[in-house]
């Protein structure tokens, strides 16, 4: 099977709310690199996504192993997400490492969020109302937002304006590379995208309006006992709701659904999925990071990252293709347990 397929199966995987039984998915994750036919006689550098307990999901039995001549965890110095670092001399002839976890996530379902607005501080959040390189607040994305959430005057009033507006307006493109670039402008003209295309526009468009928001990076789970997660990844967000703290919404979870069932936009289900997925999640993902425009730590040589969704290398200096799983050589599996 060709990459563009396995693309489309990763991207494209779907679960119809109304069949979701668990409230929970566990197992082992298993990442696997191995950078060994990667030019020789050349330094080598790994940075990972490193798994995290929060809420929603727990992570334990962390075993990382590998001929790496360094290694240690760390976080980027901005959002605080969890980086698994690893280096190999020039003089290496074998690269690999693996990083095996076991994890359970929680269901998300947040019902009832408070209309009536305590006081808070923008201040507090000013990370999440910034704009980002492909991001931006201002011109027309801050006259779009005007618009979409003009006499709302609470948070979760305006978070919901925009929110309806992106389903409504946004589609998905199959033909887009990874889980999209997340370009809000080039987006605003021609609005199809994939994941981080979808949910860039939503966090543009309420940073611009004044809602605080974050896109977060993740690999779904999938429903069998053993799956080849490789291309798995996924991206949704999250708004903070003062007196509630963070919400997530996935947009372009609605979207794939449409996409994938052919579905009509008067179709129930169309509104189905825009009320699970409103304040809602299912289980069968993990999240592993957050925040646009990283600087790695240890720093990386190359620019800061977009995102930092996937496995991330360089070979002298030089960084790897990593949507290119195949010749950047990486795996990612899950096992039911």
């Amino acid at each position: 099977m060709n990459r563009i397929a396995w693309l489309l199966i990763g991207c494209l995987f779907i679960l119809v709310p109304s069949v979701w039984a668990a409230t929970s998915r566990s197992g082992i994750v298993t990442v696997e690199v191995n950078l060994s036919a990667q030019k020789t006689g050349e330094s080598a550098r790994l940075w990972l996504p490193y798994p995290f307990s929060d809420r929603q999901q727990t992570i334990g039995d962390i075993r990382v192993n590998g001929d790496f001549a360094d290694s240690g965890v760390y976080t980027d110095k901005i959002h605080g997400t969890p980086i698994l670092y690893a280096e190999w001399p020039k003089e290496a002839t074998s690269r690999k490492l693996s990083l095996s976890f076991r994890v359970e996530r929680q269901e998300v379902r947040m019902t009832n969020l408070p209309e009536k607005e305590p006081q808070w501080n923008p201040a507090d959040y000013a990370a999440y109302l910034q704009a980002t390189s492909l991001g931006p607040i201002d011109g027309e994305v801050k006259k779009l937002a005007a618009q979409i959430v003009k006499g709302k005057k609470t948070v979760l009033a305006k978070a919901k304006a925009i929110y309806d507006w992106t389903v409504a307006n946004m589609y998905r493109d199959p033909a887009t590379r990874g889980c999209g670039k997340g370009d809000v402008c080039t987006l605003l003209r021609k609005p199809g995208g994939k994941c981080t295309d979808i949910s860039s526009v939503y966090v543009a468009l309420c940073r611009a309006a004044g809602v605080p928001a974050r896109e977060v990076f993740g690999v779904r789970l999938g429903k069998k006992a053993e799956e080849d997660i490789t291309t798995w990844q996924h991206c949704w967000v999250e708004f903070f709701l003062p007196g509630s703290g963070w919400v997530p919404v996935d947009p372009a979870d609605v979207r794939k659904a449409i996409l994938v069932e052919k579905l009509e936009p008067n179709d129930p289900k169309v509104q189905e999925y825009r009320d699970y997925f409103w304040a809602g999640l299912d289980p069968y993902r993990f999240a592993v990071a957050s925040g646009r425009d990283l600087v790695l730590n240890p720093p990386q040589a190359g620019a800061p990252l977009n995102t930092f969704g996937y496995p991330y290398a360089e070979v002298g200096g030089q960084p790897l293709d990593f949507y290119d799983a195949k010749a950047f050589a990486y795996r990612i599996g899950y096992r039911e347990k």
